[in-house]
């Protein structure tokens, strides 16, 4: 039942917490509906690792330029930790409060409409820009591979931001089932990958970087100190954009438990994965020559079948993450569309209950950003505006456990505030380390953060939709604490 009456025009009705509120009448959410029960937790567990798997194959072994295999590694574990801590975070959150807005949604009912909306912005920032990244890696992959004689990227790009956008067209639930098999056959590919360099593997290759004159620079950490800092953005790839699960919250059944299953069993198999390839791969081949590698599995294979069919099968892994992160900056900007934060014109669904140009619209702006072919700084962008929605959604795990202590949790967070708190403290460092290592990515992702939130002061503040279900989450928040 709705809180806010909803009224049949669209004119300014309350105004608090420095916004100004509006109630839709009946078909201005029938527009913008998804459709219900698309996805169980396995769907929603390919899922969370179709977002990731692509950073299994590609991006994280520059990481080993930066630290070398020491460095690398334990900026792997700490990040690791970090994400199975968030991921823990918000499995009670997206249990409490299951909306398409995700960490919008949380930030919403804990820190407001300001620190909703700016973390709904950073996720949307990493979620447009991050297929624009991979989109460049499939270029380069169909070139290196001959495909259909294609020489020029550009072609490439073009092709499957149509093709995909035409797939999630036809509707949730046809297209997790299409990357369900996508992800699949790239799982299988990480699975040859392993068996093949299980016989290749020789610990002297992990430390085959000759040490510099850093502080408390050794053969294990070739960079010294600052090698582990530096290597931070590059460990991030391993698990970058796993939190999109609860994103798929108003598409799925029973969400208070299918959602916090499905992201807590995508994590534990993504923590598999990542110490697969980071420790076969480059003790296969050796630190010094993976760090440079565009192709590190297929490389540290040699030129054996084994290498031509991961070469193949890479494909689908890039493939698998593009078509799911697609997915997710649809439902983020849909959120944030509907209830106004964002034109309300790329929140209205097609007949199958797909959210239609909240998938042309970010597309497009991603193709253009593609034709930069920086693949680098625009997987550094997509890094920088994760951590800075990593640092919101934990603060508002934290702020409704201490604020909102009865709230309703199916799922609760082992350990509670001391595991997100844990999580806080890594993601800040992050997004310190995105600048360091790529100064220039992160400030331009600073100014386009600050572009959102300037059209959020200046304009769509003042016109929010009172009875979209995010915000009356919220309000829900409000009339309790007030009965209270």
């Amino acid at each position: 039942m709705s809180l806010v009456e909803p009224s049949k025009n669209s004119g300014t009705g309350d105004h608090h917490d420095g916004v100004d509120y509006h109630s839709e009448d009946s078909s201005y959410l029938e527009k913008r509906t998804l459709r219900k029960g698309s996805a169980g937790w396995v769907l929603l567990a390919g899922l969370g690792v179709s977002y990731v798997i692509s950073g299994d194959y590609a991006g994280w072994n520059n990481g080993l330029a930066e630290g070398g295999f020491g460095g690398l590694l334990i900026a792997g574990v700490v990040i690791a930790g970090m994400y199975l801590a968030m991921v823990l975070g918000m499995a009670e959150l997206s249990s409490a409060l299951p909306a398409a807005g995700g960490g919008y949604t949380f930030a919403r009912r804990a820190l407001g409409p300001w620190g909703g909306f700016a973390t709904g912005t950073a996720i949307l920032i990493e979620y447009a820009i991050a297929p624009a990244a991979i989109a460049t890696f499939i270029g380069s992959y169909v070139e290196s591979l001959e495909l259909f004689g294609i020489t020029d990227g550009w072609w490439v790009y073009l092709a499957v931001y149509a093709i995909f956008i035409g797939i999630h067209l036809t509707g949730a639930g046809e297209a997790l089932k299409a990357m369900f098999v996508i992800t699949a056959i790239a799982l299988v590919g990480l699975v040859i990958f392993v068996i093949s360099a299980i016989g290749l593997f020789d610990a002297g290759n992990l430390t085959d970087i000759a040490p510099t004159d850093a502080v408390g620079a050794s053969s294990f950490l070739p960079f010294g100190l600052f090698g582990i800092w530096a290597a931070v953005p590059f460990a991030i790839w391993f698990f970058l954009a796993v939190e999109g699960v609860p994103l798929a919250a108003e598409e799925a059944r029973d969400p208070e438990k299918n959602v916090p299953r499905g992201i807590i069993i995508s994590m534990l198999v993504l923590l598999v994965t990542a110490a697969a390839v980071l420790f076969l791969a480059t003790g296969a081949m050796g630190a010094e020559g993976l760090a440079t590698s565009g192709n590190p599995l297929v490389e540290a294979l040699g030129d054996g079948t084994a290498a031509k069919v991961v070469n193949y099968i890479g494909l689908a892994g890039l493939v698998a993450s593009f078509f799911s992160i697609m997915y997710a900056y649809s439902r983020q900007t849909f959120a944030l569309s509907r209830a106004g934060y964002l034109p309300k014109t790329l929140s209205v669904t097609n007949s199958r209950k797909a959210p239609t140009l909240a998938l042309i619209v970010p597309g497009v702006i991603g193709f253009a950003l593609s034709l930069t072919g920086e693949g680098a700084m625009l997987l550094n962008m997509a890094v920088f505006g994760a951590a800075v929605s990593y640092v919101l959604m934990m603060i508002s795990h934290i702020v409704l456990r201490r604020r909102e202590p009865d709230m309703t949790r199916p799922y609760r967070t082992p350990g509670g505030i001391a595991t997100t708190s844990f999580a806080l403290v890594i993601a800040a460092a992050a997004v310190i380390a995105t600048f360091l290592v790529d100064p220039v990515a992160a400030l331009w992702t600073l100014i386009a953060f600050a572009g959102f939130m300037a059209y959020f002061g200046l304009y769509s503040r003042h016109h929010l939709v009172a009875n979209s279900p995010d915000e009356e989450f919220a309000a829900l928040a409000e009339a309790e604490e007030e009965l209270g």
